[in-house]
């Protein structure tokens, strides 16, 4: 058995089409004040020509020149909009920067993503299944929202976010501290894309019924996130031995800015110890949290020997935590 997985390096991209809720609020009924009111997001950025695979290639190329290497035996990849239903989207980005003949794979957890393709991804290395592995969050949410519902449209938003992993001691900076996942498949129809699968494929009187875009149930999701996050934290935090005053940082899924202080709240974690990126760039799902991460490493907040917590809730639905003591690198 090796050891850990341990964090290497970290990238991150953004689509170059900045969307404002000035904007929105020219064609949607809404306006700037409303947004931030329930949501904490201002700004968010959507794709223009740009797919998911492009923005995962661009945040993976990123992240392998911060952890100064070109090479790794893995790559996941989280998303929920992928370039194409078949094949997986991973290989062809695997392919593009020039990993051709690793193990390569998609994984579709929505918003938990990224955490489950770091807890694959560490699981590949703890195994002696891979030394290395370039684990990557990347959406293009744009493309499934309906353009007229200003639910779900004011709400989300495209980016990419990727981390490398290597080989290490769990007892090192970096190393992360062990997993807590989980699921509930009788509340999938809390967030859903009801058409264009193979359920609605198979049954032909709904092919004219069934809707293409992405739709959330606001309330519940609010209520499940809130619940879970703070639940599958807390087991994380028990499991490490930590206490929630000793977090210096709470990353949570930038989902919404409420959703993210309820969770912290419960947890016992200040709103001043609270990542909040979401502003920027919206919910921007499977990516939020690299992007998050990115971000604050970039700004200086993330300093080496921090305490750092994550923790998501998305479709499925699905959630997961982990922790890490924060190492000795800085994003691109």
């Amino acid at each position: 058995m090796s050891g850990a997985g341990v964090l290497a390096g970290l990238g991150s991209a953004l689509p170059t089409r900045l969307v404002t809720n000035e904007e929105l609020s020219r064609r949607l009924d809404t306006d700037d004040q409303w947004i931030r009111s329930r949501t904490g997001i201002r700004q968010r950025y959507w794709s223009d020509g740009v797919s998911t695979g492009d923005l995962a290639v661009e945040a993976g190329r990123r992240a392998l020149k911060a952890a100064g290497t070109n090479t790794v035996d893995l790559v996941v990849l989280a998303t929920t909009t992928p370039d194409h239903p078949c094949p997986a989207t991973a290989p062809d980005v695997a392919g593009r920067l020039g990993l051709n003949g690793v193990a390569a794979y998609d994984i579709a957890a929505v918003c938990s993503g990224f955490v489950y393709a770091l807890a694959s991804a560490a699981a590949h290395i703890t195994a002696g299944l891979a030394t290395s592995a370039l684990v990557i969050g990347a959406e293009t949410y744009s493309t499934i929202l309906d353009p007229q519902d200003r639910t779900t449209s004011v709400i989300f938003g495209d980016g990419a976010g990727a981390a490398v992993l290597r080989s290490g001691s769990v007892d090192e900076q970096g190393a992360f501290l062990g997993f807590d996942l989980g699921s509930d498949g009788g509340l999938k129809d809390l967030i859903v894309i009801p058409g264009g699968g193979s359920r609605e494929r198979a049954a032909a009187e709904r092919l004219q019924s069934a809707g293409t875009y992405f739709t959330m149930q606001g309330k519940p999701v609010f209520r499940h996130a809130v619940t879970r996050m703070a639940s599958s934290a807390g087991a994380l935090l028990d499991r490490t031995g930590w206490s929630s005053a000793s977090v210096d940082w709470f990353v949570g899924h930038q989902a919404n800015a409420r959703i993210l202080h309820a969770v912290a709240d419960q947890l016992g974690i200040d709103d001043e110890r609270t990542v909040i990126d979401l502003d920027r760039v919206g919910n921007t799902s499977a990516a939020s949290i690299p992007l998050a991460l990115s971000r604050a490493s970039r700004e200086g907040l993330l300093s080496p020997g921090a305490r750092v917590l994550l923790s998501a809730f998305g479709g499925g639905v699905t959630w997961g935590s982990t922790a890490l003591l924060w190492p000795d690198i800085t994003a691109l």
